[in-house]
């Protein structure tokens, strides 16, 4: 169900290296692109050629990059679906067993076990299914594919720098559809940016040893800009007079301001002094939280704010932190009508992306701007009212 594990500062990088050659058209001759640029780039002719030997593209990766109707559903049923009592006492048991560990990535990096427990479970499930996808017919389909490839070439020529380390296999490494590897699904530039030794082998072995893979994802989160000791997300209660038209990632203010306009936290206390955003992932009427700058480096890991949210709050759970209260927020749309939605705020001149029927955050704040015109509470969850206005 993984969408793709991009840190934002590889995007700048590659533009470079995908300016010399373009995507699709015939394999071979795209293959023989990839290969001269490799050579230009310092990696000896014959590695290049072993490397790029078995090279295919695989169509399940295609088939697997465009079934991602998993998103479309609202934030309470993914995370009822993702968050089972056995994946909870899994992590709760996981996070006894490997303390040290988790107490070491602490000390080094400053994230708290509940966020690398929460994307360890949602990952591959503590390591129990870590993708069967060959990792360079993946990432070779990807670049190919002329939907994102300025994201999956870069990660080619970083699978051959760890070929030529010995870390990597054309033929045997797997992973998931998208390039990912290991327990906690690490793209091939992750890898060599972050990969730690935490187990003292000698080796960064992503897929079987946890000391390395959680040290490992701990050490990417710092680099995506992972605050140590500061919290990312708590529920709230927020008054039913609140400026809807405030809440939201694009709004930030200091949590002591929202306190202010009767934002209340429903367990402990707020981090007055930090920047938070208030986010209702199904309106005013259901669930509330606030989102404090860590829960941003979220964005950085997976690219759906639902995915984001339900880890962020998973991570809350596996710390010990209470179930959150869903309200009775307004029926959502179906697919269908929101991808009808989605044409009519295109056809105003909003950017809402592709027409997928998936409540991203283009269509949240098309959503939350054509409410306010319309005089209506300026939420962002569309509900068929808000499609019969329009």
């Amino acid at each position: 169900m993984r969408l793709i594990l991009i840190a934002a500062a590889l995007v700048a990088g590659a533009n470079a290296a995908f300016a010399q050659t373009s995507c699709g058209g015939n394999f071979s001759s795209f293959v023989k692109g990839l290969k001269k640029e490799a050579v230009a780039m310092g990696h000896a002719s014959a590695s290049v050629d072993k490397f790029f030997a078995s090279a295919r593209i695989d169509k399940k990766v295609l088939k697997a990059d465009r079934a991602q109707g998993v998103f479309q559903m609202d934030f309470t049923t993914f995370a009822r679906r993702l968050i089972s009592s056995g994946r909870l006492n899994t992590g709760r048991s996981k996070a006894k067993q490997h303390n040290r560990v988790f107490d070491a990535v602490e000390a080094r990096y400053g994230v708290s076990r509940g966020v690398l427990l929460a994307f360890w479970a949602f990952e591959t499930d503590y390591g129990g299914f870590q993708g069967n996808f060959n990792t360079l017919n993946a990432l070779v389909t990807l670049a190919h594919d002329c939907r994102r490839p300025h994201l999956f070439r870069p990660q080619i020529f970083s699978a051959l720098e760890l070929y030529e380390r010995g870390d990597f296999s054309p033929t045997r490494t797997t992973g998931a559809w998208a390039g990912e590897i290991g327990m906690v699904q690490m793209l091939p530039k992750d890898i060599i940016d972050n990969g730690v030794d935490g187990d003292g082998d000698g080796k960064v072995r992503l897929k079987t040893s946890v000391p390395d893979a959680l040290m490992s994802g701990g050490k990417m989160l710092q680099h995506l800009g992972w605050r140590a000791g500061e919290p990312w997300l708590q529920e709230v209660a927020a008054p039913s007079n609140l400026d809807w038209s405030k809440t939201g990632l694009n709004t930030q203010m200091k949590a002591s301001d929202w306190a202010k306009l009767g934002v209340k936290p429903r367990h402990g206390q707020l981090a007055e002094h930090l920047p938070a955003s208030i986010i209702l992932p199904q309106g005013r009427k259901g669930p509330a939280f606030i989102a404090y700058p860590n829960f941003r480096v979220y964005f950085e890991w997976n690219q759906s704010f639902t995915y984001v949210l339900t880890a962020a709050y998973f991570a809350n759970r596996l710390e010990g932190g209470p179930v959150f209260n869903p309200g009775k927020p307004d029926k959502g749309l179906s697919g269908a009508q929101m991808k009808q939605l989605q044409k009519k705020l295109a056809q105003r001149g909003y950017d809402v992306g592709k027409i997928d029927g998936i409540l991203g955050a283009g269509t949240r704040a098309a959503v939350q701007d054509v409410q306010k015109k319309l005089g209506m509470p300026a939420d962002a969850w569309p509900t068929l009212a808000l499609l019969k206005r329009l």
